[in-house]
């Protein structure tokens, strides 16, 4: 079972209390439409933001693919596109636990939130995603695929989600 969820942060600032925008800072999503990987335990604070993201469990191949497709490493306070392998042997290649070689460790030990979730995540910037072509929907009685992108309460299935953001070109 995952432990781990995507969240997307799906609506802006505007007449939000101080807590609120603390809490979104806490969770690295400080702009419309940024993303970034959460492990979820007892001590998330995501009730207090529920309202202003959209969050799910996503799978091993959908995080792998944004990590691929839109993924930037933190290197030396600069962006490095997640293309390369090297980096990853560099920076997390070495100590005991870490051993992440490549892209495909990094995608698992975020997947399943394992003893370098931290360390695998806070070397990626936050995702900035694009926003989907229909835009966002209002929550309605229904939240189902059908119904991708509603601001809701309820999990949404997120590997719909990163499909539709990170497909599209800028």
């Amino acid at each position: 079972k995952p432990n781990a969820a995507f969240f997307i942060r799906a609506r802006g600032i505007d007449k939000v209390t101080p807590k609120i925008c603390k809490e979104l800072q806490l969770f690295r999503l400080r702009q419309i439409n940024n993303a970034t990987f959460i492990k979820l335990n007892k001590a998330t604070k995501m009730r207090i933001a529920e309202r202003y993201i959209t969050y799910g469990n996503p799978t091993l191949k959908s995080v792998r693919y944004l990590i691929k497709k839109r993924g930037f490493d933190k290197h030396r306070k600069s962006c490095i596109p997640s293309t390369d392998n090297f980096v990853y042997q560099c920076k997390l290649g070495t100590g005991y636990p870490y051993k992440m070689q490549c892209v495909v460790d990094l995608a698992y030990q975020i997947y399943t939130s394992g003893l370098t979730f931290r360390k695998g995540n806070n070397f990626l910037w936050p995702f900035k995603l694009n926003t989907p072509s229909d835009g966002w929907r209002k929550k309605t009685t229904t939240s189902s695929a059908v119904q991708v992108g509603a601001i809701s309460k309820k999990k949404v299935k997120i590997k719909f989600l990163i499909m539709k953001f990170a497909c599209t070109d800028e």
